[in-house]
């Protein structure tokens, strides 16, 4: 109960202030909805259609109220469409794209760590680590354009090439996704590695090889269960970021999802549209903190006896 608590006051905190920047913020949002056409009664009558011709705090209630029905208001930039309709469409291509590159992550960094942690100081090892730190090391705008010169060079070669940019063919999500998982697979080995090398020390390891139970064994009753749970802490906040859209991504690569809408909205001070997609980014930090926690429950049944 005292989670549930806190997670509804996190969730209060997070409209409060997105409300309150988003007014706050320097600009006019009517004036650059109405361009050249500075007409007094079109301005009363825009003010009156987003309700910001009533005080702060009712506006405020009117928003908490409608987002309570998944409502997230009107958008500035288009005139009268609400931001809801907006951001379904991009949720669904951000949670698909982000979706798939936490999948590859952990997929391929998972292994790599156990790996390097089980082949500590061999070559393999150090291959592996050195990868990692670069893949980890360089941002994804540094990455895009690399991987855009590969790309092309296979082009100019006459070798199968993928699309640069775009949206809505199967293959336009290969490129975002390598983009997307790279850092996230540096840092996930070598957390993985780290984590699989602590827990080999542990004296419940050493005692179990000890008493000659078999290599697997000990690996799959001991060590993975322990070396798991600092990657479930990562997870979380990684995959909600993830799937609510990385937004040098989205934009680099012409993808509709949240990210290039939110880029968008702030050019233009379309604030509904700004905190709607930031009040989607905490709730999904908040839900996936929350499964977090419980998978934690799932892999260390200590935690649930010590919080009962």
């Amino acid at each position: 109960s005292r989670r549930a608590v806190s997670l509804v006051f996190v969730l209060f905190s997070l409209t409060f202030l997105t409300f309150l920047i988003g007014h706050l913020a320097p600009g006019d949002p009517i004036l650059v909805l109405m361009g050249a056409r500075r007409d007094p009664a079109t301005y009363a009558r825009l003010e009156h259609l987003y309700g910001l011709d009533q005080p702060l705090l009712a506006q405020y209630g009117n928003y908490v109220m409608g987002l309570l029905r998944g409502d997230f208001g009107l958008s500035f930039q288009y005139e009268g469409r609400p931001v809801s309709e907006l951001l379904r469409q991009g949720v669904g291509i951000s949670l698909m794209v982000g979706g798939l590159a936490l999948i590859l992550s952990i997929v391929v960094g998972v292994p790599l760590g156990m790996l390097a942690a089980l082949r500590q100081h061999t070559l393999a090892d150090r291959g592996i680590v050195g990868a990692a730190l670069v893949l980890y090391s360089v941002p994804s705008f540094v990455l895009i354009p690399v991987i855009w010169s590969i790309n092309l060079a296979a082009y100019r070669a006459g070798l199968p090439n993928l699309p640069q940019a775009g949206w809505g063919r199967p293959e336009h999500v290969v490129l975002p996704v390598l983009v997307l998982a790279a850092a996230n697979v540096g840092y996930i080995i070598q957390l993985t590695r780290a984590s699989m090398l602590e827990v080999l020390r542990e004296d419940y390891v050493r005692t179990a090889r000890a008493k000659g139970l078999p290599a697997f064994l000990v690996f799959n009753r001991h060590v993975l269960r322990n070396a798991v749970l600092p990657l479930i802490t990562f997870v979380g906040p990684a995959a909600a970021f993830l799937v609510t859209g990385a937004f040098v991504v989205e934009v680099l690569f012409n993808i509709p999802g949240m990210g290039r809408i939110a880029v968008e909205a702030v050019g233009r001070r379309d604030y509904p549209v700004i905190q709607g997609t930031t009040i989607i980014l905490g709730i999904a930090v908040v839900v996936m903190n929350l499964l977090s926690d419980m998978l934690y429950h799932v892999f260390d049944p200590r935690i649930q006896l010590s919080e009962g």
